[in-house]
């Protein structure tokens, strides 16, 4: 802006962070030809401040105002929203079909992702509608198709719940919670896997209503010592049937059980190495001392049966 006073361009520089004033030179010489620029900063401290036009001549009132109004201005002003806030990841595509062609995910994969989306994006609620419909295929795409012609304002849960019974297991709460019940681990699976297969149907039963969201962490636990028939020695070690009364969350009791498992890996590169150079040292000692043994044994006998036959001769 024009400034009167000093017949000339003064411009207004506003920095989001503290200032040193004492860091910040008087004047910054012309990138061309001219007399420097000269630059003035609020005296706060009254001490170790760069110079001002104070010391020199006197501000224009008007200036100062128009200084202060800026100022609340841009106090005023709303800061934009971070990016991370409302960036999220788009849905893969999803048609219903069977087998799941490439490139789709299946419904209960598909399903959790658009959950996800719905419960956490601070987009607004046509943009998650928007999201949902972008990603269908096929036979999905036709539900939702139907959907928006019953209720063109339905919502984003609308049309995950229409595509759930469209596509989804027809299995109700108490259903899916027995068929929890009876997970066992395979042979050769590990407990963490196991651990993650438990999780992935515990989901399903709390979201038919099979088991109450609050005793999720109770029954998780419950389950994995009923099932993991191929473990006794880790949930041993873990402590697990001690801790049902409180039980750890998944995330806790996952990272225990991997670390366990990490542990006992390492065990088990160790061991093989030393138990077999142990092993064939007793063997072939074992081998060498028993032959000797045999041989003193062989003679001693032989030793007696002459004695035998020597003393019956006699009689003889």
């Amino acid at each position: 802006m024009f400034d009167p006073e000093t017949n000339g361009l003064v411009v207004l520089c506003v920095c989001s962070e503290t200032v040193d004033n004492s860091r910040i030179p008087p004047e910054v010489p012309r990138p061309s030809d001219g007399g420097p620029w000269s630059l003035s900063t609020p005296n706060d401290s009254g001490s170790g401040s760069a110079p001002t036009p104070e010391d020199s001549s006197p501000i224009n009132p008007q200036f100062t105002a128009l200084l202060k109004t800026v100022g609340d201005i841009l106090e005023k002003v709303p800061r934009p929203v971070a990016p991370e806030n409302t960036a999220f990841r788009r849905l893969r595509a999803f048609s219903g079909a069977v087998p799941t062609p490439n490139g789709e995910e299946t419904m209960d994969t598909w399903l959790m992702q658009a959950r996800l989306m719905v419960d956490e994006c601070e987009c607004s609620v046509s943009e998650k509608r928007k999201r949902i419909i972008e990603s269908l295929r096929g036979p999905a795409l036709e539900i939702a198709q139907a959907v928006r012609s019953s209720d063109p304002h339905a919502t984003p849960q609308d049309y995950l719940g229409a595509l759930e019974r469209a596509f989804g297991s027809s299995e109700s709460g108490e259903d899916l919670y027995y068929a929890f019940r009876a997970l066992r681990q395979h042979a050769g699976e590990r407990l963490s896997d196991f651990l993650r297969r438990i999780e992935h149907a515990l989901t399903k039963v709390v979201f038919r209503g099979g088991v109450m969201a609050a005793h999720r962490d109770r029954i998780r636990i419950e389950q994995l010592l009923r099932g993991a028939v191929e473990s006794d020695l880790m949930l041993v070690q873990l402590r697990l049937r001690e801790r049902k009364e409180s039980p750890p969350s998944f995330l806790q009791l996952l990272t225990e059980i991997r670390e366990e498992e990490d542990q006992q890996s390492v065990r088990q590169r160790v061991s093989p190495a030393v138990t077999k150079t142990v092993v064939h040292q007793v063997r072939a000692t074992d081998d060498d001392e028993l032959s000797s043994n045999d041989a003193i044994k062989l003679r001693q006998e032989i030793d007696k049966l002459k004695v035998l036959v020597a003393i019956i001769s006699q009689r003889n």
